[in-house]
């Protein structure tokens, strides 16, 4: 359920100008997952990590998230 609620957010951040700069602004997890709360939706950090498929994209994170999240 979580990997859905992850692409939500993921998708709710391109369409909201907002929301995508917070979301690139972010540095570190626990920001993300801080960010992601306070707009409703309650992500699960394991989730986020491989072997899972990244729901989101390096021009929507930071790069350190980016290189955390998508191994690039």
């Amino acid at each position: 359920m979580s990997i859905k609620v992850i692409k939500e957010f993921s998708n709710h951040a391109k369409s909201e100008l907002e929301l995508k700069q917070k979301l690139k602004d972010c540095l570190k997890i626990k920001e993300l997952l801080i960010l992601s709360k306070e707009y409703g939706y309650e992500i699960d950090e394991e989730e986020l990590y491989p072997p899972n498929e990244p729901q989101f994209s390096a021009d929507q994170l930071s790069e350190k998230l980016a290189k955390a999240l998508l191994r690039v």
